[in-house]
């Protein structure tokens, strides 16, 4: 349990940890790729120790720096693992590693937590299937653990309804050592951090934007070369202290560095749609991906906002945040098209409006998101985070702006993403 109690204003300077998705990726390609792989600020929390840990039971050799790790390529040759392979609470670890390991001509098993097996894997699994690996598992292979035994593929092309990072990912880097071209198709363009990444490792990516959505191809046979990657801070980390620096009484913030590739940024974009005070400075490319520095001020009143169907893949992760900063503005807001949420580390559309309605909040709970009516103060209560470390964060916030006691339940869970989130709060506010 963590009490939490409400500050007087928030103030100084922070860089975040970086970002999650850039330094799974990262890690990734670098083990694919010819040569050694620098990555520079990498992420180093449970999900991203999950992805390292199962690369080195593949046999590639690890290096590990202060705020850097060095990853000597094995170019699509790992070597088969004596243990099962366990990808933690980390849905991106298994879904971008079953992609890898199709491309191998030996038996493999994938595994996870409680959580992380009750998960989907057959948005993977089918497509993988098709290509021509061999997989197995829980509910025709639609739940962890799963089997899979690789080699030989052929190209494909694929509709990603969902508009799924992770099915897109898995697919690319299996269709890199399949036969012929794979085609990923998207009804709106998911975050595009693999595509990015690849072609800093010298892979020719093709994007065809059209009528029907986005269209990605890989020719297989392409070689990776190891390069440097510098990973920006997250901002869906960022995002906790943007809105506490935006609802607190007084003071401002600055986060550093903070990722603004446009498949990510709709938090902020949503956020100042609301009426937040928010200078972007410091703008600038590195490794391929936009960010900047943020400088974030109070408001007295937030505007209700909006989250349509279309928006929501550019702020998945942000929305529970962002549904505290509703639940605090002047109006109804309402957030649709996320039924994902649902399928997260935990059902975070129910885990939202329980919470909500426990701090006093009108909530209408909807099969694909809620119906917010903004009220001027929150109650105090005992916030039950479902082990789901984006929900304990975003009701931190909340508890930080509340006059009356937060208790947050199993605080210890933000460690998945972010383990000094408890010292960062507490260095940029004062009671």
């Amino acid at each position: 349990m963590k009490k939490i109690e409400k500050i007087k204003r928030v103030k100084g300077e922070l860089r975040v940890p970086s970002d999650k998705s850039i330094t799974h990726r990262a890690f990734i390609l670098g083990a694919l790729a010819y040569g050694e792989t620098l990555v520079k600020e990498p992420l180093i929390s449970e999900d991203t120790r999950a992805t390292l840990e199962i690369l080195k039971n593949l046999g590639t050799e690890v290096k590990e720096n202060d705020n850097e790790i060095i990853i000597r390529g094995r170019n699509f040759i790992f070597t088969e693992p004596k243990e099962i392979l366990d990808c933690k609470n980390s849905g991106t670890t298994a879904r971008l590693m079953s992609g890898v390991l199709a491309t191998q001509h030996f038996f493999s098993v994938l595994f996870g937590d409680e959580s992380l097996r009750e998960r989907p894997m057959l948005r993977v699994v089918e497509p993988l299937r098709e290509m021509g690996a061999q997989i197995d598992g829980r509910e025709e292979g639609n739940k962890l653990p799963i089997s899979i035994r690789g080699g030989k593929l052929k190209g494909i092309s694929y509709f990603n309804k969902r508009a799924s990072a992770q099915v897109k990912s898995c697919l690319l880097l299996a269709g890199l050592r399949a036969e012929g071209v794979t085609e990923v198709i998207e009804p709106v363009l998911s975050r595009d951090h693999t595509e990015r990444m690849l072609k800093l490792f010298g892979v020719e990516v093709i994007t065809v934007p059209e009528e029907r959505g986005h269209i990605l191809k890989v020719k297989g046979g392409q070689e990776l070369k190891g390069t440097e990657i510098y990973c920006p801070a997250d901002p869906s980390s960022a995002a906790y202290f943007a809105a506490l620096a935006t609802l607190a009484p007084e003071g401002s913030l600055k986060l550093k560095d903070v990722l603004l590739n446009p498949t990510r940024d709709g938090f902020y974009r949503k956020l100042l749609e609301m009426g937040a005070d928010i200078t972007f400075e410091n703008t600038r490319e590195i490794s391929n991906e936009p960010r900047a520095d943020l400088i974030v001020r109070p408001v007295e009143r937030l505007k209700a906002v909006k989250v349509e169907p279309e928006e929501v893949t550019s702020m998945i992760d942000e929305i529970p945040i962002l549904a505290i900063l509703m639940a605090l503005a002047d109006g109804v807001s309402e957030v649709r098209g996320a039924k994902e949420l649902r399928y997260k580390e935990s059902d975070r559309i129910k885990a939202v409006v329980h919470n909500l309605r426990k701090m006093g909040v009108k909530v209408e709970e909807l099969e694909d998101g809620f119906i917010i009516e903004g009220t001027e103060k929150l109650k105090g209560a005992k916030i039950e985070t479902f082990g789901d470390h984006r929900i304990a964060m975003a009701f931190a916030v909340a508890g930080l702006v509340t006059d009356e006691e937060v208790i947050i339940d199993r605080p210890e869970c933000v460690s998945i993403s972010y383990p000094q989130f408890w010292d960062d709060l507490f260095k940029i506010v004062e009671f």
